[in-house]
């Protein structure tokens, strides 16, 4: 679960300061959260997402990871941090046996009033993402963690037990923020205009100190939301992939659709140029 970080605090930096968070919320007169703040936004998020997700998920993240997931029917997937269960709903209407595993009690609350009501025999778990007690080893074809391991503190953990459940040759597809280009309190825009030609920058700092920010949620209702953001460079996923018994098959770096170049996203255009987010893909081969 995840909303890009320039989004919220770092769209204006060529020409805003950047304010405190808690500045910020004295300022607009919001009522500010603690990092155990996801729970605070499980309505939201929920009406946020829907069916299909939300707009950055929908015509920007999920057309590549999608791609890479390809066709589900028959198969048992894992939606890691399944948030509000869109894709666990997709992937069951489409054919697959779907586990749901996420650590938000209110979200998997709602999403499982929602199996009630409406069966698609998906079958939702509260559980950390490193410690899948639920399923036994070798029993998953497909895992996904959709926009989700940069929010997980033990994410080595997290893709260890996924390893540790996939069936030989199974495959993990998973979006994150871009580590390249997007670190909560550390990257930002920078456009630099001079006629008759914009020049649009990504800036970046401290790219290979693994670290822990505090991401700002400024759109829930009433209240700046504050959840963990943990950054580590892309070359470690790479590591603990490997380490875990998995190759990465694929990897892409999502394009804007036209569906949101037409939305009026202010950011779009700039994402055309450059990314901040990735989507990898990795198969289980076994440990060395």
């Amino acid at each position: 679960m995840y909303e890009l970080h320039g989004l919220v605090l770092q769209l204006y930096s060529v020409t805003e300061e950047l304010k405190p968070v808690g500045r910020l919320a004295k300022e607009e007169g919001i009522k500010l959260m603690n990092a155990n703040g996801w729970d605070e936004m499980a309505s939201w998020w929920d009406e946020k997402q829907g069916d299909e997700g939300d707009l950055w998920h929908r015509a920007l993240i999920d057309p590549p990871l999608m791609r890479l997931v390809g066709e589900v029917r028959g198969l048992h997937i894992l939606d890691l941090a399944c948030g509000n269960g869109y894709l666990s709903r997709r992937f069951a209407r489409q054919g697959a046996r779907v586990t749901a595993v996420d650590t938000n009690v209110p979200l998997i609350e709602l999403v499982s009033k929602r199996e009630e009501q409406a069966p698609l025999g998906i079958s939702y778990y509260v559980s950390d993402a490193a410690h899948l007690n639920m399923l036994e080893d070798d029993t998953i074809d497909l895992a996904i963690c959709n926009m989700a391991l940069m929010d997980i503190e033990n994410a080595e953990g997290a893709m260890q037990e996924v390893s540790r459940v996939l069936k030989t040759r199974g495959r993990f597809v998973a979006s994150i923020a871009h580590p390249c280009f997007d670190k909560v309190n550390s990257s930002g825009w920078d456009i630099e205009y001079i006629y008759p030609t914009t020049t649009v920058w990504r800036k970046m700092s401290r790219y290979r100190e693994i670290a822990v920010g505090d991401l700002p949620w400024r759109k829930v209702p009433d209240k700046v939301v504050i959840t963990p953001s943990y950054h580590r460079p892309l070359s470690w996923y790479f590591r603990i992939l490997r380490a875990a018994g998995m190759v990465v098959a694929a990897f892409e770096e999502p394009e804007p659709t036209e569906e949101l170049l037409l939305a009026n996203e202010i950011q779009a255009p700039w994402i055309a140029e450059i990314p901040v987010h990735c989507v990898i893909e990795a198969w289980k081969v076994g440990r060395d």
